[in-house]
């Protein structure tokens, strides 16, 4: 699987505007939420509670938010840019601007982790970050990801 078959262009965000933590959250969910059924409150205390456990702020301006849900069927992918940057409780303690959000079934604790390696990977190539911060539209963050996207 690759990462672009996992994420549906209703759920890009390229112009994330909150500027804290839950906001951005609760941005990124509402498309998934839209296209997943699942219900948006829900997936929202699912995030904040894996936040709770350490932030998924990794560093290099990077935020992977993510969790498992009860009764999902199927993952669910988001992608989310705020070109100001947002205090994610980051490792680093340095504005987050780049934000994938994953959110698998419960029982799916293989796929999670591949996802997220690859995700990881694709992130830590310098000129792919680039790419994305200055991505303007849905269309062109698929394409930028599908140049670099393989498959795990």
């Amino acid at each position: 699987m690759k990462i672009v078959d996992a994420l549906h262009r209703e759920t890009i965000i390229v112009n994330l505007e909150s500027n804290d933590k839950k906001g951005i959250l609760e941005e990124l969910v509402a498309p998934v939420a839209r296209i997943s059924g699942v219900n948006h409150e829900k997936l929202v205390k699912v995030l904040l509670e894996r936040e709770r456990l350490g932030s998924t702020g990794i560093g290099g301006g990077i935020g992977i938010p993510h969790g498992k849900l009860k009764g999902l069927d199927s993952l669910v992918l988001g992608f989310g840019l705020s070109k100001k940057g947002v205090d994610f409780d980051s490792m680093d303690s340095q504005p987050t601007h780049i934000f994938f959000l994953l959110v698998t079934p419960e029982n799916s604790t293989g796929l999670h982790l591949k996802l997220l390696a690859q995700i990881s990977r694709l992130l830590k190539k310098e000129p792919f970050k680039e790419k994305l911060l200055n991505a303007s539209d849905s269309e062109e963050v698929l394409n930028i990801i599908n140049e670099e996207d393989e498959e795990f």
